[in-house]
């Protein structure tokens, strides 16, 4: 089975948690782009339920797949949102953020009562760092955050590189809020929440890529079958 299988199984087993009437916060990325896939195919079928997309990519696949959407300006609260991840430890924070929608992303899970991650085995780490964590900032006084958050990494006991992230022209990628990303080559994190209370308070950072105490279930995809875990 190839790895896209896995994810669309992942993707079809939290669709099993979908009702009538919800309104859902959906995904970026791979994993989250075969729910929304998914979910138009129900939709098609009579499903009436309410998407608030978390970017501009994902916006455009619900729209192709018939799903109804909103914002969370209307919305307030959401019942679910299914997302992917690029780490996923024990404790079910993540790593997200890879696909460059981590403001949105965080955003939405924030305004959910319930956040799915579904994903591949691979993405199970015992231990959040060796994806590269990307941290959101503001093209304003880059050279300045760079340092601050070189700072919070050693007052947090972990180092790394900082690269800012290419788009594929070369050049420098954007956000969807016109934003730059750095990725933190990091390995391990050893206290992952407090180096995201770390990071949230400075200045230049807009957001970053740790998803703490946010995600209530995951759904992972492996050649043995599928597993459902949820948070401690």
């Amino acid at each position: 089975m190839t790895m896209d299988e896995l994810k669309r199984q992942a993707a079809a087993r939290a669709l099993d948690h979908v009702r009538d009437g919800m309104k859902l916060g959906l995904g970026t990325g791979s994993t989250a782009k075969h729910f929304v896939e998914l979910l138009g195919e129900k939709v098609r079928a009579g499903l009436n339920v309410v998407g608030v997309p978390t970017s501009e990519a994902t916006r455009a696949d619900a729209e192709r797949c018939g799903v109804p959407l909103s914002t969370l300006d209307e919305l307030e609260r959401l019942d679910l949102t299914v997302d992917g991840a690029d780490e996923v430890d024990p404790q079910l924070n993540l790593i997200k953020g890879g696909g460059g929608a981590l403001l949105r992303e965080k955003i939405v899970a924030a305004s959910s009562d319930r956040m799915i991650v579904i994903a591949d085995d691979s993405k199970w780490v015992e231990r959040l760092g060796r994806f590269p964590l990307p941290i959101e900032v503001i093209p304003f006084g880059l050279a300045a955050t760079r340092r601050a958050i070189t700072d919070a990494f050693a007052a947090n006991g972990v180092s790394g590189g900082l690269d800012l992230r290419k788009g594929r022209d070369g050049h420098g990628f954007v956000t969807d809020g016109g934003h730059w990303i750095v990725d933190a080559h990091l390995g391990a994190i050893p206290d992952a929440a407090a180096l995201a209370r770390s990071l949230a308070a400075i200045p230049g950072v807009v957001e970053h890529g740790l998803f703490i105490r946010l995600a209530t279930t995951v759904v992972l995809a492996g050649p043995t079958g599928i597993r459902s875990i949820e948070r401690p």
